[in-house]
């Protein structure tokens, strides 16, 4: 009850994300009842069914993926005084967002269950003259568990998910040697009575140490481009169907695939550090300073999802060099399925954006006090996102050509 009343309270942006959230989980059910209805209707087929069903995986992750970053931007998340003094600290807060998140994700998999029942016409007889009747086997009866568990994949997953990540992280306490040592040098260092005077310009702190995933993600990267090229050129290997019907290209040159695109989800916090770094260099001015170090500082917190966009880009361009020339046209099955990982890879980067710009309101407040310009911070912001752009745009264009040279052939 008390998930649901704030639920109730919270922001139109907020209850949007949530919306967002069950339209992809929707999605994503609908095409895992789609997978069920193939394997009703074919049932000699058991490994196209399967192999259907492991393509079903990716739309799975980016589904729980952008779950979980709804519910950990969530303001109901963040712990306040009044819900701390009536019990209700960080370990329950956690508790009420994978509530929420499990409350989202099963309304779109009902949403789903609906919708699959209207197009094989269980409901109100056959819609669009029976045109999905033999996609759905409507002419056979639903096996009620087996859709009740496949449709109970993205709420399970999402609340585990989210749980996992919103879980309270226990903080060493300092030492009091530590503490007081620390206390004296800081007495010590101004004599007594004198005043601090005001700062005449508002310098950001220093950020922490780098990312440490950007070794393994270039690792990953060139394994994974090495093992395209070697699966590519190995005669007599097996291929798997890709959606579409399209036969498809050897086990191996996907698997090196998902190895590429795992590299760029690694490498993202590192190379958005980087591009922090190089904004820093060669005596940077105001706007330079603030927009390296506001991408040092955001370098954890949208480096992970901007991977996951260059990496949906590179499987986006891969898939686009498939299909070209006399292949076979894309089913509507592939369209929902593409639309639904590129969908919630765009809205994750865009809720960790407005997270970000969130985190930094203290900072903005502070320049606008000491009469920094609007037009300045709007550079910087513009600063901030025409880095990323230039830098990791050719870096996954350059990933994408090489990992689609050996698809294409």
């Amino acid at each position: 009850m008390l998930a649901l009343r704030l639920a109730r309270g919270a922001r139109p942006l907020v209850q949007l994300r949530r919306l967002l959230v069950a339209a992809a989980s929707a999605g994503t059910g609908f095409l895992l009842l789609c997978t069920l209805g193939y394997a009703m209707g074919h049932p000699d087929a058991s490994g196209g069914a399967l192999l259907r069903l492991a393509w079903c995986v990716a739309p799975i992750a980016a589904t729980v993926y952008f779950a979980v970053t709804v519910a950990r931007t969530d303001p109901a998340t963040k712990p306040r005084s009044g819900l701390s003094a009536v019990g209700l600290g960080p370990a329950k807060l956690s508790v009420l967002a994978a509530i929420s998140t499990a409350v989202a994700c099963t309304l779109g998999s009902m949403v789903a269950l609906l919708v699959f029942l209207h197009l094989r016409g269980d409901l109100t007889g056959l819609p669009f003259d029976g045109a999905a009747s033999e996609l759905l086997a409507a002419d056979q009866p639903l096996p009620v568990a087996a859709a009740l568990t496949l449709l109970a994949v993205v709420p399970l997953t999402a609340t585990a998910a989210g749980a996992a990540v919103l879980r309270p992280r226990t903080t060493k306490p300092a030492k009091p040697a530590e503490t007081a040592e620390s206390a004296k040098s800081a007495r010590s260092a101004k004599p007594d009575g004198e005043q601090e005077e005001p700062a005449r310009w508002y310098t950001p702190a220093a950020p922490g140490s780098p990312p440490s995933g950007l070794p393994w993600g270039i690792a990953l990267l060139a394994a994974g481009l090495a093992v395209e090229a070697y699966a590519s050129r190995s005669a007599g290997t097996s291929g798997l169907r890709l959606p579409g019907g399209l036969a498809g290209s050897p086990a191996g040159v996907l698997a090196g695939w998902t190895l590429t695109a795992v590299g760029l989800v690694l490498a993202g916090p590192g190379l958005t550090y980087l591009c922090g770094r190089v904004l820093q260099a060669a005596r940077p001015g105001a706007m330079r300073l603030l927009a390296g170090r506001g991408l040092q500082e955001e370098a954890r917190r949208i480096g992970r999802p901007l991977g996951v966009l260059c990496a949906v880009g590179s499987g986006a361009y891969a898939a686009l060099t498939l299909y070209a020339g006399d292949r076979p046209a894309i089913g509507p099955l592939t369209t929902l399925g593409a639309l639904l990982v590129a969908g919630c890879a765009v809205l994750t980067l865009v809720t960790v954006t407005i997270e970000a710009k969130h985190a930094r309101a203290d900072t903005t407040s502070a320049l606008l006090q000491l009469g920094a310009p609007t037009a300045m911070l709007r550079g910087t912001a513009a600063l901030r996102a025409g880095t990323l752009a230039v830098v990791i745009g050719p870096l996954t264009w350059v990933v994408a050509e090489l990992a689609a040279l050996p698809l294409a052939k």
